[in-house]
């Protein structure tokens, strides 16, 4: 018995990317970036399957090798003992054309959490070589402190070296298979 080949959505990484931002010194944003993920969604209809994110930890990367070093030590992400970050959605829900709520837990050194993400759908289209795309970008922000990631340093003029606050963003791309 043969049975039709399903079509399935698969993250193109060479044209995805997963971003964050920190305040530091309460003056001014850091930005960094995971180098590797990956994107699975269990099913023909993006907004319809079930979405699981899995980062990488020990690819971040902040353009500082010290500051990255410090991000992947027990203060921050634990790599030695937590390689993943993972995120699971639970629902996916449409505000409105383009406009996306994505919940989901995201696990971060063994600590899961709900988050809620702004998700802006961009569109479907074909590339020159006729692979069809579909392509989003998502936003959110969590608060660090809430997965373990307490490590601060109080500054003299008052306030703290780095907010609790982080900015998530994505710019996530598809290619349809069958």
């Amino acid at each position: 018995m043969e049975t039709a080949a399903k079509t399935k959505w698969v993250l193109d990484p060479t044209h995805s990317e997963l971003t964050f931002k920190v305040k530091h010194m309460m003056i001014a944003n850091v930005k960094g970036e995971f180098k590797n993920f990956s994107v699975d969604v269990d099913g023909e209809d993006i907004f319809k399957s079930n979405v699981s994110v899995t980062v990488d930890a020990t690819t971040i990367n902040t353009n500082n090798g010290d500051r990255d070093n410090h991000l992947k030590s027990a203060d921050f992400f634990d790599v030695e003992n937590h390689k993943e970050l993972t995120f699971k959605s639970t629902s996916f829900k449409q505000k409105d054309d383009e406009e996306y709520e994505l919940k989901g837990i995201l696990t971060i050194k063994g600590i899961s959490k709900e988050v809620k993400l702004e998700v802006e759908f961009g569109g479907i289209n074909k590339d020159p070589w006729g692979n069809e795309k579909a392509g989003l970008s998502i936003s959110g922000k969590i608060n660090r402190k809430d997965w373990g990631l307490n490590w601060n340093a109080a500054l003299e003029t008052g306030g703290v070296l780095v907010s609790e606050d982080v900015k998530i963003s994505g710019e996530i791309q598809f290619v349809k298979q069958s």
